[in-house]
Protein backbone atom coordinates (compact mmCIF):
# COMPACT_ATOMS: atom_id res chain seq x y z
CA UNK A 1 0.00 0.00 0.00
CA UNK A 2 3.11 2.54 1.06
CA UNK A 3 4.08 2.07 -2.49
CA UNK A 4 1.34 2.55 -4.09
CA UNK A 5 1.07 5.70 -2.19
CA UNK A 6 4.05 6.83 -2.98
CA UNK A 7 3.52 6.01 -6.71
CA UNK A 8 0.97 8.23 -6.62
CA UNK A 9 2.06 11.13 -4.68
CA UNK A 10 5.03 11.15 -7.39
CA UNK A 11 2.84 11.18 -10.42
CA UNK A 12 0.89 14.14 -8.86
CA UNK A 13 4.06 15.52 -8.39
CA UNK A 14 5.27 15.47 -11.99
CA UNK A 15 2.27 16.55 -12.91
CA UNK A 16 2.50 19.47 -10.86
CA UNK A 17 5.85 20.44 -12.14
CA UNK A 18 4.64 20.09 -15.82
CA UNK A 19 1.67 22.39 -14.97
CA UNK A 20 4.20 25.06 -13.64
CA UNK A 21 6.51 24.94 -16.60
CA UNK A 22 3.45 25.57 -18.71
CA UNK A 23 3.23 29.01 -16.07
CA UNK A 24 6.34 29.77 -16.87
CA UNK A 25 6.39 29.80 -20.33
CA UNK A 26 3.40 31.60 -20.51
CA UNK A 27 5.41 34.17 -19.35
CA UNK A 28 7.32 35.05 -22.55
CA UNK A 29 5.37 36.76 -25.17
CA UNK A 30 6.65 38.90 -28.16
CA UNK A 31 6.95 42.25 -26.07
CA UNK A 32 8.87 40.02 -23.43
CA UNK A 33 11.41 38.03 -24.83
CA UNK A 34 13.61 37.64 -22.52
CA UNK A 35 12.35 37.64 -18.31
CA UNK A 36 15.06 37.54 -15.22
CA UNK A 37 14.43 35.00 -12.58
CA UNK A 38 12.73 38.19 -10.46
CA UNK A 39 10.64 38.88 -13.60
CA UNK A 40 9.32 35.24 -13.71
CA UNK A 41 8.67 35.23 -10.06
CA UNK A 42 6.40 37.73 -10.18
CA UNK A 43 4.67 36.44 -13.08
CA UNK A 44 4.11 33.19 -11.77
CA UNK A 45 4.05 33.74 -7.88
CA UNK A 46 6.17 30.42 -7.29
CA UNK A 47 8.99 30.45 -4.30
CA UNK A 48 12.04 31.51 -6.32
CA UNK A 49 13.57 29.02 -5.01
CA UNK A 50 10.85 26.27 -7.01
CA UNK A 51 11.49 28.89 -10.06
CA UNK A 52 15.09 28.45 -10.26
CA UNK A 53 14.59 24.87 -10.07
CA UNK A 54 11.77 24.63 -12.48
CA UNK A 55 14.11 27.06 -15.22
CA UNK A 56 16.72 24.70 -14.75
CA UNK A 57 15.32 21.44 -15.43
CA UNK A 58 14.05 23.20 -18.64
CA UNK A 59 16.94 24.27 -19.62
CA UNK A 60 18.04 21.13 -19.43
CA UNK A 61 15.79 19.75 -21.79
CA UNK A 62 15.92 22.77 -24.62
CA UNK A 63 12.34 24.50 -22.95
CA UNK A 64 14.51 27.42 -21.77
CA UNK A 65 17.71 29.07 -22.44
CA UNK A 66 19.62 32.05 -21.20
CA UNK A 67 20.64 35.34 -22.60
CA UNK A 68 22.89 37.78 -22.28
CA UNK A 69 24.61 35.72 -19.30
CA UNK A 70 23.05 33.94 -16.92
CA UNK A 71 20.40 37.18 -15.38
CA UNK A 72 17.90 36.32 -18.31
CA UNK A 73 15.87 33.67 -19.86
CA UNK A 74 14.08 32.72 -23.20
CA UNK A 75 12.11 30.48 -24.66
CA UNK A 76 14.39 27.77 -26.30
CA UNK A 77 14.79 26.13 -30.02
CA UNK A 78 13.09 23.06 -28.82
CA UNK A 79 10.12 24.15 -28.68
CA UNK A 80 10.24 25.82 -32.21
CA UNK A 81 11.30 22.38 -33.05
CA UNK A 82 8.09 20.71 -31.49
CA UNK A 83 5.60 23.52 -33.08
CA UNK A 84 7.24 23.29 -36.60
CA UNK A 85 6.81 19.08 -36.30
CA UNK A 86 3.19 20.09 -35.16
CA UNK A 87 2.44 22.68 -38.38
CA UNK A 88 3.73 19.74 -39.92
CA UNK A 89 1.75 16.97 -39.19
CA UNK A 90 -1.49 19.32 -38.61
CA UNK A 91 -4.25 18.00 -40.75
CA UNK A 92 -5.41 21.45 -41.82
CA UNK A 93 -2.26 22.99 -43.35
CA UNK A 94 -2.28 19.76 -45.71
CA UNK A 95 -5.71 20.10 -46.25
CA UNK A 96 -6.01 23.66 -46.59
CA UNK A 97 -3.39 24.07 -48.78
CA UNK A 98 -4.73 24.23 -52.47
CA UNK A 99 -7.45 26.24 -50.87
CA UNK A 100 -5.40 28.41 -49.44
CA UNK A 101 -3.20 29.18 -53.19
CA UNK A 102 -6.80 29.20 -54.69
CA UNK A 103 -8.21 31.67 -52.55
CA UNK A 104 -4.78 33.68 -53.70
CA UNK A 105 -4.94 33.49 -57.27
CA UNK A 106 -9.00 34.05 -57.53
CA UNK A 107 -8.82 37.11 -54.84
CA UNK A 108 -5.31 38.01 -55.93
CA UNK A 109 -4.68 39.16 -52.43
CA UNK A 110 -2.82 37.98 -49.26
CA UNK A 111 -4.09 34.66 -47.69
CA UNK A 112 -4.08 34.06 -44.15
CA UNK A 113 -4.57 30.33 -42.69
CA UNK A 114 -4.89 30.70 -38.78
CA UNK A 115 -5.57 28.30 -35.53
CA UNK A 116 -7.52 29.58 -32.53
CA UNK A 117 -5.51 29.51 -29.24
CA UNK A 118 -8.01 30.89 -26.96
CA UNK A 119 -7.03 34.02 -27.00
CA UNK A 120 -5.74 35.34 -30.80
CA UNK A 121 -5.64 33.86 -34.35
CA UNK A 122 -2.16 32.15 -34.82
CA UNK A 123 -0.84 32.11 -38.36
CA UNK A 124 -0.28 28.89 -39.29
CA UNK A 125 0.05 29.63 -43.38
CA UNK A 126 0.64 32.51 -45.67
CA UNK A 127 -0.12 32.93 -49.57
CA UNK A 128 0.86 35.88 -51.56
CA UNK A 129 0.27 35.69 -55.18
CA UNK A 130 3.45 36.21 -55.93
CA UNK A 131 5.20 33.73 -53.73
CA UNK A 132 5.54 30.14 -54.70
CA UNK A 133 3.13 27.51 -52.95
CA UNK A 134 2.19 28.31 -49.65
CA UNK A 135 4.21 27.34 -47.10
CA UNK A 136 4.09 26.68 -43.23
CA UNK A 137 4.84 30.07 -41.33
CA UNK A 138 8.02 28.92 -39.46
CA UNK A 139 7.86 31.72 -37.03
CA UNK A 140 4.10 31.56 -35.76
CA UNK A 141 2.46 34.99 -35.14
CA UNK A 142 -1.04 35.64 -33.30
CA UNK A 143 -3.18 38.14 -33.84
CA UNK A 144 -5.80 39.97 -31.38
CA UNK A 145 -9.01 37.73 -32.35
CA UNK A 146 -11.11 41.07 -31.56
CA UNK A 147 -9.72 43.49 -34.24
CA UNK A 148 -8.30 41.28 -37.04
CA UNK A 149 -10.24 39.38 -39.99
CA UNK A 150 -9.39 36.48 -38.65
CA UNK A 151 -9.70 36.87 -35.70
CA UNK A 152 -13.25 38.27 -35.59
CA UNK A 153 -14.06 35.22 -38.08
CA UNK A 154 -13.67 33.05 -35.08
CA UNK A 155 -14.65 34.92 -31.83
CA UNK A 156 -18.17 35.11 -33.74
CA UNK A 157 -18.86 31.75 -33.61
CA UNK A 158 -17.72 30.49 -30.47
CA UNK A 159 -19.32 30.71 -27.05
CA UNK A 160 -19.99 33.66 -24.62
CA UNK A 161 -17.06 32.67 -22.22
CA UNK A 162 -14.52 32.68 -25.08
CA UNK A 163 -15.76 36.27 -25.33
CA UNK A 164 -15.65 37.19 -22.01
CA UNK A 165 -12.21 35.86 -21.57
CA UNK A 166 -11.05 38.10 -24.20
CA UNK A 167 -12.50 41.16 -23.19
CA UNK A 168 -11.20 40.15 -19.52
CA UNK A 169 -8.16 40.61 -21.18
CA UNK A 170 -8.19 43.76 -22.32
CA UNK A 171 -9.45 45.61 -25.73
CA UNK A 172 -5.74 47.81 -26.80
CA UNK A 173 -6.94 49.87 -29.04
CA UNK A 174 -4.35 49.42 -32.26
CA UNK A 175 -5.55 52.04 -34.81
CA UNK A 176 -8.51 54.74 -34.94
CA UNK A 177 -10.79 52.19 -36.13
CA UNK A 178 -10.16 49.53 -33.15
CA UNK A 179 -13.56 48.52 -31.25
CA UNK A 180 -12.36 48.79 -27.50
CA UNK A 181 -16.19 48.81 -26.47
CA UNK A 182 -17.10 45.46 -25.58
CA UNK A 183 -21.24 46.20 -26.59
CA UNK A 184 -19.96 47.89 -30.04
CA UNK A 185 -17.48 44.39 -30.22
CA UNK A 186 -20.79 42.25 -29.64
CA UNK A 187 -22.79 43.76 -32.15
CA UNK A 188 -20.12 43.45 -35.30
CA UNK A 189 -19.65 39.70 -34.45
CA UNK A 190 -23.35 39.55 -34.65
CA UNK A 191 -23.26 41.11 -37.66
CA UNK A 192 -20.61 38.86 -39.11
CA UNK A 193 -22.35 35.97 -38.12
CA UNK A 194 -25.46 37.37 -40.05
CA UNK A 195 -23.02 37.80 -43.25
CA UNK A 196 -21.02 34.33 -42.51
CA UNK A 197 -18.27 36.56 -42.87
CA UNK A 198 -16.33 38.97 -40.71
CA UNK A 199 -14.34 42.50 -41.83
CA UNK A 200 -11.54 44.06 -40.50
CA UNK A 201 -11.66 48.40 -41.97
CA UNK A 202 -8.36 48.68 -40.31
CA UNK A 203 -9.05 47.87 -37.13
CA UNK A 204 -5.47 46.11 -36.32
CA UNK A 205 -3.41 48.02 -38.71
CA UNK A 206 -3.60 51.47 -41.00
CA UNK A 207 -4.56 50.82 -44.49
CA UNK A 208 -5.56 47.66 -44.15
CA UNK A 209 -8.64 46.01 -44.42
CA UNK A 210 -9.56 42.51 -43.97
CA UNK A 211 -12.25 39.16 -44.84
CA UNK A 212 -12.30 36.43 -42.60
CA UNK A 213 -14.70 33.25 -42.36
CA UNK A 214 -14.93 30.79 -39.80
CA UNK A 215 -13.08 26.99 -40.19
CA UNK A 216 -14.90 23.77 -38.23
CA UNK A 217 -14.06 20.58 -37.46
CA UNK A 218 -15.94 17.96 -38.08
CA UNK A 219 -17.82 18.27 -34.98
CA UNK A 220 -18.85 21.97 -35.94
CA UNK A 221 -16.98 23.57 -33.77
CA UNK A 222 -14.93 26.77 -35.13
CA UNK A 223 -11.55 26.38 -34.45
CA UNK A 224 -10.01 27.85 -37.05
CA UNK A 225 -10.24 30.61 -40.08
CA UNK A 226 -8.79 32.18 -43.15
CA UNK A 227 -8.78 35.67 -44.70
CA UNK A 228 -7.71 37.85 -47.55
CA UNK A 229 -5.95 41.00 -46.13
CA UNK A 230 -4.79 44.50 -48.53
CA UNK A 231 -4.68 48.05 -48.73
CA UNK A 232 -7.67 50.06 -48.85
CA UNK A 233 -7.16 51.08 -51.91
CA UNK A 234 -7.55 47.12 -53.17
CA UNK A 235 -10.07 46.28 -50.53
CA UNK A 236 -12.47 48.95 -50.99
CA UNK A 237 -15.48 48.87 -49.33
CA UNK A 238 -17.41 48.06 -52.74
CA UNK A 239 -15.03 44.91 -53.30
CA UNK A 240 -15.58 43.52 -50.00
CA UNK A 241 -19.49 41.74 -50.33
CA UNK A 242 -17.61 40.63 -53.22
CA UNK A 243 -14.48 38.66 -51.27
CA UNK A 244 -16.70 37.95 -48.51
CA UNK A 245 -18.68 35.41 -49.76
CA UNK A 246 -15.50 33.70 -52.10
CA UNK A 247 -13.80 33.52 -48.76
CA UNK A 248 -16.27 31.81 -46.91
CA UNK A 249 -17.22 29.49 -49.39
CA UNK A 250 -13.43 28.31 -49.36
CA UNK A 251 -14.04 28.31 -45.63
CA UNK A 252 -16.50 25.72 -45.73
CA UNK A 253 -14.85 24.21 -48.22
CA UNK A 254 -12.13 23.18 -46.22
CA UNK A 255 -14.37 22.32 -43.30
CA UNK A 256 -16.11 20.24 -45.22
CA UNK A 257 -12.31 18.78 -45.91
CA UNK A 258 -11.80 17.98 -42.49
CA UNK A 259 -15.31 16.10 -42.15
CA UNK A 260 -17.61 18.69 -40.94
CA UNK A 261 -20.86 18.47 -42.73
CA UNK A 262 -23.73 21.21 -42.05
CA UNK A 263 -26.03 18.72 -40.61
CA UNK A 264 -23.71 17.90 -37.54
CA UNK A 265 -23.33 20.84 -35.02
CA UNK A 266 -21.08 20.92 -31.95
CA UNK A 267 -23.35 21.25 -28.95
CA UNK A 268 -24.11 24.51 -27.81
CA UNK A 269 -22.53 26.40 -31.53
CA UNK A 270 -25.48 28.86 -31.08
CA UNK A 271 -24.61 30.10 -28.29
CA UNK A 272 -22.03 32.80 -29.40
CA UNK A 273 -20.78 36.06 -28.27
CA UNK A 274 -23.62 38.31 -29.05
CA UNK A 275 -25.82 36.07 -27.56
CA UNK A 276 -27.29 37.14 -24.18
Amino acid sequence: MSGGTAGGSSAKDQVQSLTKMARILQCFTVQNRTLGLADIHARTGFPKATTHRLLASMKEIGFIEQARGRDRYRLGLKLFELGSMFLANLDLHREAQPYVDGLAKLSGEVVHLCLFDGLHAVYVDRKELESGPSSLIMTIEGAPCYCTGVGKAILAFRDLATFDQVVAAGLKRYTPSTITDPEALRRDLAETRARGYSIDRSEHQPNLQCVGAPIRDAGGSVFASISVSGPRERITDARVPVLGPLVAETAETISRALGWTPEVEAPGRKTSAAAG
